[in-house]
């Protein structure tokens, strides 16, 4: 069973969080009730990236290099498929 990389953030270029989800409407709808998974003290919280792959252990390491980059180098990958920072969890859910 594969899973999701994804990039939640409190505002555009504002805290990022990488997480990987094998239940994607469960962790997502967490979000979207104010339940974050790592983001303290912030109101709201936007799926500004998220990534399929087949395979969890892909999924777990995607998330492992994504966490390793530069700041800039995530910012620049959200920018590349979500250039206005939507908040992308209707289209997942």
């Amino acid at each position: 069973q594969g899973g999701w990389v994804y990039i939640v953030s409190n505002k555009p270029r504002g805290t990022l969080y990488v997480g990987v989800t094998s239940d994607q409407v469960g962790a997502f709808s967490n979000i979207a009730k104010g339940r974050p998974m790592a983001l303290p003290n912030n109101t709201t919280e936007m799926y500004v990236f998220a990534e399929r792959h087949e395979l969890i252990n892909q999924v777990i390491q995607r998330e492992k290099l994504i966490k390793h980059w530069l700041r800039a180098w995530k910012i620049e990958l959200i920018q590349n498929l979500n250039p206005q920072w939507r908040d992308l969890y209707d289209s997942f859910i």
